[in-house]
C-alpha cells in the first residue's frame, strides 16, 4: 500500500512539474523582458515592484497559470478597483504582461 501511495505522489509531482513548464512553454525571453518593463511602468504602483508586496491589489504571483483569459479580461476591462487598460495597452503588450506574470521574477 505504501508503494502505491509513494508512486501516486511521485506521478502527481511529475505532472505538476510538467504543467508548470507548459505554462511557460513558447514564451520568448524578449516578451518576458517587455512585460517586465510594461509592468514597472503601468502596474507596479498597485501590484508592487517586481510583483512583491502589493499594497492594495491582487498578488499576481498567485494568479492561476491557467487563467490567461481571466487575466486578459481583467486588464482589458478592469476589475473592482482596477481601471480598464484597453485604451493604454495594445493586445500584444497585454500578452507580454501575461508572459511576465507567468514567468515570475528570477528567484521566485
Amino acid at each position: 500500500m505504501k508503494v502505491i501511495a509513494a508512486a501516486s505522489l511521485g506521478l502527481a509531482l511529475v505532472c505538476a512539474s510538467a504543467a508548470a513548464q507548459d505554462s511557460r512553454a513558447g514564451v520568448a525571453p524578449e516578451e518576458i523582458k517587455q512585460g517586465a518593463a510594461l509592468f514597472a511602468r503601468h502596474c507596479a504602483t498597485c501590484h508592487g515592484t517586481r510583483m512583491r508586496n502589493p499594497q492594495w491589489a491582487f498578488d499576481l504571483r498567485t494568479f492561476p497559470r491557467d487563467g490567461h483569459d481571466r487575466f486578459v479580461d481583467s486588464v482589458t476591462n478592469g476589475k473592482r478597483n482596477m481601471p480598464p487598460w484597453d485604451d493604454v495597452l495594445e493586445p500584444a503588450e497585454i500578452e507580454a504582461l501575461w508572459a511576465y506574470v507567468i514567468a515570475g521574477e528570477p528567484g521566485d
